[in-house]
């Protein structure tokens, strides 16, 4: 009885913290804007003005709802098999999320010299700064679900087999 109580606390913290993590990578970055005029033009550098940056911030809402609806399933029952699967599908789609993020960021903190793309980053700081923070907590939710993951394989498959 012990152990289950530990197996669902345990559960519970990293549910918690995946949806903290997933729910303020998509708050920050939904919140990153800044305008600034360079050489006598006016450049707006907001999250929805790139797919990736949307994609991202969508892939972390539907993460931390995914969490927070979990919060309130029993940890035993017929449908737990179902929860290790979309367990497995909100990873990936969080993975995919931060990966074409990270690809946009750096496009935009180094530029692109061979396509002529200048980076945007000494332009609008805080901007840059802002999408840091989201692809950092972007990346922690997805470690802490790729944890979750595998805690739900352990405790579900190979627990309940000894």
């Amino acid at each position: 009885m012990m152990a289950k109580n530990t197996d669902r606390i345990c559960f519970l913290v990293l549910r918690l913290l995946a949806f903290g993590a997933t729910l303020s990578a998509a708050i920050v970055m939904a919140t990153s804007h800044e305008r600034t005029t360079y050489l006598s033009l006016s450049i707006e550098a907001k999250y929805s003005h790139t797919p990736a940056f949307k994609y991202f911030v969508i892939a972390n809402a539907i993460g931390s709802a995914y969490s927070l609806l979990l919060l309130f399933l029993p940890s035993h029952g017929s449908l737990w098999p179902l929860v290790i699967a979309s367990d497995v599908v909100i990873t990936m789609f969080l993975t995919s999320s931060i990966s074409a993020a990270l690809s946009i960021a750096y496009v935009g903190k180094k530029g692109n010299s061979y396509a002529g793309w200048l980076p945007i980053c000494d332009q609008v700081p805080n901007y840059c700064n802002h999408v840091t923070g989201a692809l950092a907590a972007g990346f922690i939710g997805v470690v802490l679900y790729m944890v979750l993951l595998q805690y739900s394989i352990y405790t579900k498959c190979c627990k309940s087999s000894s």
